[in-house]
């Protein structure tokens, strides 16, 4: 798995919202289902153009139903979107620009996108922040950072029920639940019906 967590542990380093960013009507939400329960995320493409229609076509694709969360580090970060059960990634889209400095900060319930040493390498796996990781904001470690373009605003017990899941060595890759957790579906929510 060459994706984001691999740098951290290669680097001792890994990978949202200048301020917080307040909840806004329009701005899209997608509810994710896993086997341990459901989240609501919501995206903000107005700080993260880029990465946030990037992960809505994964989701209108279907590309993350019956995925898994391949890496949980307690107090840290969970981190999914690309990886089946028997540890396989996979295909994705070709990768996009590193948008790290919008302003947005890797603070605890945001979403970003995970990639490589590579900053521009970010394709379809995401993370979401179990704490304000400092060290994942523009500049990081690397003079890049990790792009963040999204919040769980509900869910976030579900987050915290996968945090606590045993991990180890699986398939050689660390920091795997011994017991999968299966993404079974990501959906868009549809907006509020227009007040009359």
């Amino acid at each position: 798995m060459k994706t984001l967590i691999k740098a951290v542990f290669v680097s001792a380093v890994l990978f949202f919202a200048a301020g917080p960013v307040s909840a806004q009507e329009g701005n899209p939400k997608v509810r994710i289902e896993t086997d341990m329960g459901g989240f609501t995320v919501e995206l903000y493409p107005a700080k993260a153009p880029k990465s946030v229609a990037n992960f809505l076509r994964y989701v209108d694709a279907g590309h993350y139903d019956n995925t898994i969360f391949h890496r949980i580090i307690r107090g840290f970060v969970v981190q999914g979107g690309g990886v089946t059960a028997d540890m396989r990634e996979k295909p994705t889209n070709a990768p996009i620009e590193n948008e790290a400095k919008n302003g947005l900060k890797n603070e605890t319930a945001t979403l970003a996108m995970a990639r490589t040493q590579d900053p521009n390498s970010a394709t379809s796996q995401f993370y979401i922040n179990l704490k304000h990781n400092s060290s994942l904001d523009y500049p990081s470690f690397d003079g890049w950072g990790y792009a963040v373009f999204g919040k769980v605003i509900e869910g976030m017990d579900t987050v915290r029920k996968m945090e606590a899941a045993e991990t180890g060595v699986v398939a050689g890759q660390r920091d795997v639940p011994l017991k999968p957790i299966t993404l079974k579906s990501a959906r868009r929510v549809a907006p509020a019906a227009a007040k009359q």
